[in-house]
């Protein structure tokens, strides 16, 4: 078994990209391969086979290996719920909510799951490309390291170093990143990659013959700017969109705690829909859906709607026809209360909802986390409306809006319609992802669209983009060393 590691000089380095690339490139020469992110902080999860709960990005990494999500190729998510705290989930389950001082002297402890988890992945794969989280060069958060050097020294194995170009300063960073590590973490990197590129690689021969000169380290390849590529993202990221001139104008409130906000990529990459993300501070702009997402945070997020007018806009959006969407804790918004008796999810009290459905949310403990299929209940012509998603939630909703669903999941109903069907919520994530499905719903606020967009074969073309670019752009021979493979294995 060989473990590679991919560090970057930053955050959104390209290092989640880099690892999906590496994936799919060995799954489709037949190498047994697998992802590994030891440390992860993200409200962006998925459900795994073992019913446990992993980073999106590290799920999606699977996805390019051709296998299924297990919660060992994320031993430690971090679910942020305030700035200074977060919900601490271990090898899948929650394990506790912890203030970031209290996280900080935990990772000693964490740290065994990790190599565990690192262990057990191993047993099963003969090729494991592991993630870090961040930068390795944050001083502050040397001791008792688990995201990057710290695992790396640990279990042994190269690294990697991406630096993006499009920040600019990428000779510094890349050199700065060096010189901020020990001799032994330095004596790691195997080699640099630079990515975001665009313009004519050409431009920059000297600075990477200068780069290989400074530091005694190769360049492997400079990765050019994908233009259009639309992949899961790690976190609340670049959620801004452009305006378009789709026919369909869907509005989504950027809450503060906003989670798994992939499931609007599919509505992001439809030619028909123009969607927009808004934020504190801007203008809610007219449309004809406003889809409230899911919230690590809902008592807290409602308080947030409420501050930036949100609940005038949407009453007013209603009384002109417009429609109204709530998936996870956006339908939890949507009801008469949400209690949180515990604190689960902050401080323990009830916060009043939005009123537009007959239904009142407890927060609970012991998480649902579930993949479901089934399909909606909308009575839409030529749409039967057929999906498949996850459920990733505390509370426990009850009332009289959930006597009308509006998905049926294998029997079990899910979510609620209100009578003039202009309010509905559901527990679904990921229910735009097929497109039977989303044209049901595209249908249902208005949009009969001869585009469909099948997100789950759109993913796997993404990473074959991925996987063809770093064979053409990177020096794959270097790779396969470091990898330990046989020329003849490919």
């Amino acid at each position: 078994m060989t473990t590679l590691m991919i560090q970057g000089t930053t955050s959104d380095a390209g290092k989640s990209t880099v690892v999906a690339a590496l994936c799919r490139w060995l799954a489709r020469q037949g190498i047994s391969v697998a992802p590994f992110k030891p440390q992860n902080m993200a409200l962006n999860s998925a459900v795994t086979v073992d019913g446990g709960e992993i980073g999106r990005s590290t799920a999606l990494q699977a996805l390019a290996c051709g296998i299924e999500p297990h919660s060992d190729m994320n031993p430690v998510l971090l679910k942020p719920q305030t700035d200074s705290g977060a919900q601490v989930i271990l090898r899948g389950q929650v394990h506790g909510n912890m203030g970031a001082l209290d996280y900080h002297a935990y990772k000693a402890e964490a740290a065994q799951s990790v190599m565990a988890a690192w262990r057990d992945l191993s047993q099963r794969y003969d090729v494991i490309v592991a993630e870090g989280a961040g930068s390795p060069a944050e001083i502050n958060l040397r001791a008792n390291d688990i995201a990057n050097m710290g695992f790396a020294e640990t279990a042994d194995c190269p690294v990697l170093l991406v630096g993006d170009i499009e920040r600019g300063g990428v000779f510094a960073q890349l050199v700065g990143t060096l010189e901020l590590l020990s001799e032994s973490e330095r004596a790691r990197i195997a080699g640099f990659v630079i990515n975001r590129f665009r313009g004519d690689a050409g431009l920059l021969d000297s600075g990477l013959s200068w780069l290989t000169e400074r530091t005694g380290k190769p360049v492997v390849g400079v990765l050019s700017y994908l233009k259009g590529l639309l992949l899961d993202a790690e976190d609340s990221v670049n959620l801004g969109g452009a305006e378009g001139d789709g026919k369909l104008r869907v509005i989504v409130p950027r809450l503060p705690r906003i989670s798994n906000h992939n499931d609007f990529d599919p509505l992001r990459a439809h030619p028909d829909v123009d969607l927009r993300f808004v934020g504190e501070g801007e203008a809610i702009p007219p449309g004809d859906v406003i889809v409230l997402p899911g919230s690590k945070s809902t008592r807290s997020d409602l308080d947030w709607l409420r501050a930036q007018g949100w609940p005038a806009a949407i009453t007013r959006h209603l009384r002109y026809g417009g429609h109204l969407f709530g998936i996870c804790g956006g339908f939890q918004m949507l009801g008469e209360w949400v209690a949180d008796p515990d604190g689960l999810e902050g401080s323990p009290g009830n916060t009043e909802g939005l009123g537009l459905l007959g239904i009142n949310t407890r927060m609970v403990s012991g998480k649902q986390l579930r993949n479901v299929t089934g399909r909606l209940t909308l009575d839409v012509q030529d749409a039967p409306g057929w999906l498949t998603g996850y459920e990733i939630h505390n509370g426990v909703t009850t009332g009289p809006a959930l006597a009308t669903p509006l998905a049926d999941l294998d029997g079990r109903p899910d979510g609620a319609i209100s009578e003039d069907g202009q309010v509905m919520g559901t527990y679904v994530h990921g229910i735009f992802d097929r497109p039977e499905a989303c044209q049901a719903l595209l249908a249902h606020w208005g949009l009969r669209s001869e585009a469909a967009i099948d997100y789950a074969q759109h993913r796997l073309t993404q990473l074959d983009r991925l996987a063809d670019q770093l064979e053409k752009e990177l020096d794959t021979g270097l790779l396969r060393q470091l990898l330990k493979l046989k020329e003849g294995s490919f």
